[in-house]
């Protein structure tokens, strides 16, 4: 992982307040309700998830030192057995907050923003997240992760719905270029190549799988560091998430 925890708490913070903005403003009940870019899920739910993504960080709690903590590509890993129960989960999520999902999703935040002040007084402590144990900087580069991925799955989606306005952009542009260079990294670790991100917004949306691989694409979104070398296929490798 390449981001500090004051990094990645920067990163975090600043991409919620602009999220939140964004609900407030664009979220109504003229496009809670219309399917999102997830299959199944609408756009209020998708809101939901955000909080219970920020949940994940509140509920996080210190372990003993010398406990061996989960990399952040191992712990992104874990995301792809649950995707059903992560689904369930939100969509029973959505209807019991459908009244005022941002009252919800402010306090989750709130939650969140204290654990990670309260946890990081002792520096970057290892603590037990619900997949298992990370670094506290870890769990917060995840969160962003989160945040700009669901941040940009909201605005296509509502971007989606006849006769809305999607509003200003709610990806935070530090906090996009921080997932861009999290997921690139865990990337170039498997593979030992030496690329840079030349598109944040188009790389992250290949890494997190919500645009199909193509090698097109991928020409755009990265590039290798020295004009002599190649960029490699990375089809075996994606999505990240």
């Amino acid at each position: 992982m390449t981001a500090t925890l004051d990094e990645a708490t920067t990163a975090l913070h600043a991409q919620w307040d602009r999220l939140r903005t964004w609900v407030v403003d664009v979220v109504d009940d003229s496009v809670g309700d219309a399917p999102s870019v997830l299959e199944g899920w609408t756009v209020t739910a998708l809101v939901a998830h955000v909080g219970r993504a920020m949940d994940a960080l509140a509920a996080c709690t210190p372990l003993p030192p010398g406990t061996v903590p989960l990399t952040l590509a191992e712990y992104l890993g874990t995301y792809a057995g649950r995707a059903a129960d992560i689904a369930e989960t939100t969509r029973a999520l959505a209807a019991q907050v459908a009244t005022d999902p941002v009252a919800w999703i402010d306090a989750r935040a709130a939650a969140a923003f204290a654990a990670l002040e309260a946890h990081s007084r002792s520096g970057d402590p290892v603590v037990q997240a619900r997949r298992g144990p990370v670094r506290l900087s870890t769990m917060t580069v995840s969160r962003v992760i989160e945040l700009v991925v669901h941040a940009d799955d909201l605005f296509v989606s509502v971007h989606r719905v006849p006769g809305a306005g999607a509003g200003p952009d709610p990806v935070e542009p530090g906090a996009l270029r921080l997932v861009a260079d999290e997921l690139l990294a865990i990337v170039v670790a498997r593979g030992g190549w030496d690329l840079e991100v030349d598109d944040a917004r188009r790389w992250v949306r290949l890494a997190s799988g919500r645009e199909p691989y193509d090698v097109d694409a991928l020409a755009v979104a990265l590039a290798p560091r020295w004009t002599g070398d190649s960029l490699p296929d990375l089809g075996r490798m994606l999505p990240v998430l």
